[in-house]
């Protein structure tokens, strides 16, 4: 996947106001509409500079598109870091009336799970002119330890968004909330905290929030879903003669038999011990036979007797050779 410069792309500098951008996109609009332009790249022209201005004609998008750092060049080959838009709060997020199968996969990368907030109304009786709306909701993606979802906690996590600054430029804001985080939660599920959205007009309430949960990546652990998966080094003696070993698992270590005739890859279950729920997940023993170095001689006479042991023994008997 390629890096876009929208700044590039729409000949702005990155610290253009937000009129300098509206100008740019109609002068090169008119220049590149694929009705009127006798340019021969006149339609890709017009889609990518479309797709600039999706992201740069929002204070939010503009913003966390800011956060990747003014070193990317044009076409370079990109994948968005991990934790890149982490906390960045989107009020409505979404394509704002644009096609989004006209974007790239660059542009869906970045803001394709941005999700449109929803207004409710209700406008005053008796004559008045004005109207109460409740706010838009917002959305927010928060990076937790997987700790916190098999034991529940609560966390201060800071939020980022973005507001126009005097000058037509956004600048960031942020907040600080203190949420409990839900045992038992998953990644991608979403905590909603009411009220704590864009503010209502008039008598109407303030929007809720959500938080879209990530877990941290983690030295030991992966995740999918529910469960949970471990590797587990094994020593050869252990997978091949059995052993009772501890296993560390979120939750606490465990006991765990490692049956007879073990290999490399063999998958065991210990029941309901991944993310706990009403139905919990399972976690995962993934076996890795791993070997002692043969970095002294007691090693190697040991590793030659254990050759002469099993002289029979063909282990690419299978691939003919």
């Amino acid at each position: 996947m390629e890096f876009k410069d929208y700044y590039e792309v729409m000949g702005v500098s990155r610290d253009a106001s937000q009129d300098e951008i509206k100008r740019a996109y109609r002068k090169l609009a008119r220049k590149y509409h694929p009705d009127v332009s006798k340019e021969p790249d006149a339609e890709q022209r017009f889609k990518e500079i479309g797709e600039a201005y999706e992201v740069l004609k929002d204070p939010e998008k503009r913003a966390a598109y800011d956060q990747l750092g003014a070193n990317w060049k044009n076409g370079q080959d990109f994948r968005p870091p991990p934790d890149w838009d982490q906390g960045f709060e989107f009020h409505g997020g979404g394509y704002t009336g644009a096609d989004a199968e006209q974007f790239s996969d660059f542009f869906e990368s970045l803001f394709g799970r941005a999700r449109g907030g929803r207004r409710s109304y209700t406008y005053t009786t008796g004559g008045g002119h004005g109207f109460d709306m409740r706010g838009e909701d917002t959305y927010a993606r928060v990076v937790i330890d997987l700790q916190d979802a098999y034991q529940g906690a609560t966390r201060a996590l800071t939020l980022k968004h973005s507001e126009l600054g005097p000058d037509g430029r956004p600048q960031l804001k942020e907040r600080t909330l203190n949420v409990r985080i839900p045992k038992g939660v998953r990644q991608g599920q979403h905590i909603r905290l009411a009220k704590q959205g864009s503010p209502g007009i008039g008598r109407g309430e303030p929007g809720d929030l959500y938080l879209e949960v990530e877990f941290r990546p983690h030295p030991f652990y992966r995740v999918e879903g529910k469960d949970v998966y471990l590797d587990l080094p094994v020593a050869p003696w252990e997978a091949a003669l059995g052993a009772r070993v501890k296993v560390p698992t979120p939750a606490g270590p465990v006991d765990m038999k490692i049956p007879a005739g073990s290999a490399s890859g063999r998958k065991l279950r210990l029941k309901g011990k991944g993310i706990p729920s009403r139905e919990p997940g399972d976690f995962y023993v993934v076996l890795q036979v791993v070997t002692p170095p043969a970095d002294d001689e007691q090693a190697r006479e040991a590793y030659a007797a254990f050759s002469k042991a099993f002289a029979d023994f063909k282990p690419r008997a299978a691939l003919g050779v």
